[in-house]
């Protein structure tokens, strides 16, 4: 009796180890990898299979994320189905697909199956842990033109598929840039390499997060251009404005001639006058240079202004004497010239010449200075002109009324009078009594003021009026 009580109780047990495979070998579910790191967006296989002890016949096979003994199917979860696709069988095969992966899908994930027996069921674990990833780009925040360079294409765990990775530049794919190594390296970098830099995998759609190359380099292509465009006329309001390339922005510095005039990219200039005139540059200037502009001109156009004449020979104007009148004027454009004697038109251009002047000429003369935006008259200058009969007029004019000796006094004097003025006017010349044969009259030079002179030129005169 006692072996048959300890013997009775050990069936039971025999059978429930073996229909639950607790201790069985037959019973079993093998995973490729315990672990996948997987790609946002990307599609996902977790390969198995699956073993149970001959006899069985399969039922149901399915993927859970728990391990609940009610645990429900992936597929009867709306955001899986239409995701979820079944490689496996109902043999040995558990394969599963998971494709538009998101971060919501990482989990753990188990192969379950039940077989006809109604113990006969299994969950597969430790299971598989799947991670679901992004691509972030690592790189300097900026870098100076001519360094080199280093970025990186960076996932937060190492993907079960080794890839191709693909660059890009302002969405435009590198194609040149199309490798096994997740990092983009550019030598000597120039601006034209700043942009919005991106990877991704080759065969995926998933690409990582813009990060911006900020390449910064010295001023370059600096030029000043001027606003509005075309003729500037005296009183108008003008604007000068300084482009330049650089990276950090520059600070703008303008020069007028030598001289600084102003700061900042732009240069207003209200009721423009011909005081402006000249030329205008800017300096652009930043932490790693500096570079001036091309010099522009500002022709600004006025109306005539400072008019004047002027007078060559200076002094006293005798008959007979070439007179120069000269005409200054400030305008822009150049004016035109017109010559006024009293009211009357006598010529035009810079110069009014007179040749041999006579009496005829004596007057107030005056230019006028004209162009486009208007016009302007000089003060009038006076021509006094000196008779050559000035001794002889006079003498015979005093002898007449007052007698010899009285009137010869008074026309040696006047003729003294004369002569001293016209002494002046020629002070660089030196001459003898001059004879002209078309006169009556002498000439005499270098006089003395003296009596005995006076009285000496009276007797000149007082020879030629017997």
């Amino acid at each position: 009796m006692l072996m048959l009580v300890r013997m009775a109780p050990r069936l039971p047990l025999i059978f429930l180890l073996m229909i639950h495979g607790v201790s069985s070998a037959d019973w079993g579910v093998s995973y490729s990898h315990s672990h996948i790191c997987a790609l946002k967006d990307s599609s996902v296989i977790m390969s198995c299979t699956y073993t149970y002890p001959a006899g069985h016949q399969i039922k149901k096979v399915f993927w859970t994320k728990n391990t609940d003994k009610e645990s429900p199917d992936l597929s009867e979860y709306p955001e899986y189905s239409p995701r979820l696709q079944y490689l496996g069988d109902k043999q040995q095969n558990c394969t599963i697909r998971l494709s538009h992966l998101t971060q919501k899908d990482e989990h753990m994930y188990y192969f379950r199956f039940t077989t006809d027996n109604v113990k006969g069921k299994w969950l597969g674990e430790p299971g598989v842990n799947l991670t679901v990833t992004d691509l972030q780009v690592e790189s300097p925040e900026r870098v100076t033109e001519g360094d080199s360079v280093r970025l990186t294409c960076k996932s937060s765990c190492t993907l079960t598929d080794r890839a191709t990775f693909i660059w890009y530049r302002n969405s435009q794919p590198l194609t040149e840039r199309r490798d096994t190594n997740n990092q983009l390296l550019l030598q000597s970098v120039r601006r034209e390499d700043a942009g919005r830099y991106s990877c991704a995998l080759h065969g995926h759609t998933y690409i990582s997060p813009d990060v911006h190359l900020n390449v910064t380099y010295a001023p370059k292509s600096v030029s000043v251009s001027i606003s509005p465009s075309g003729e500037i006329v005296e009183g108008d309001s003008v604007t000068l404005i300084c482009s330049s390339d650089s990276n950090p922005p520059a600070e703008i510095s303008w020069f007028k001639g030598g001289t600084f005039v102003g700061s900042g990219r732009i240069f207003s200039i209200s009721k423009i006058s011909s005081d402006h005139s000249r030329e205008y540059k800017c300096k652009s200037i930043n932490e790693h240079g500096e570079k001036y502009s091309d010099a522009v001109t500002l022709n600004i156009m006025y109306p005539p202004k400072s008019v004047s004449v002027s007078i060559s020979p200076s002094g006293e104007i005798v008959e007979g004497d070439s007179v120069t009148l000269s005409c200054s004027s400030d305008s822009n454009p150049p004016a035109e010239i017109s010559w006024f004697k009293g009211g009357t038109f006598v010529g035009s251009g810079r110069i009014y010449s007179i040749s041999k002047i006579s009496s005829d000429h004596s007057g107030e003369y005056k230019c006028k200075s004209i162009n486009e935006h208007g016009e302007k008259f000089s003060d009038a200058v006076t021509l006094n002109i000196m008779s050559v009969r000035c001794f002889s007029s006079v003498v015979v004019a005093a002898v007449a009324v007052g007698g010899v000796l009285f009137g010869g006094a008074s026309g040696a004097f006047v003729m003294y009078i004369c002569l001293t003025k016209r002494t002046n006017r020629r002070s660089t010349m030196k001459e003898s009594v001059i004879s002209d044969p078309n006169e009556d009259t002498y000439t005499a030079l270098e006089i003395k003021s003296t009596t005995s002179d006076l009285y000496d030129t009276l007797t000149i005169n007082r020879k030629m009026l017997q």
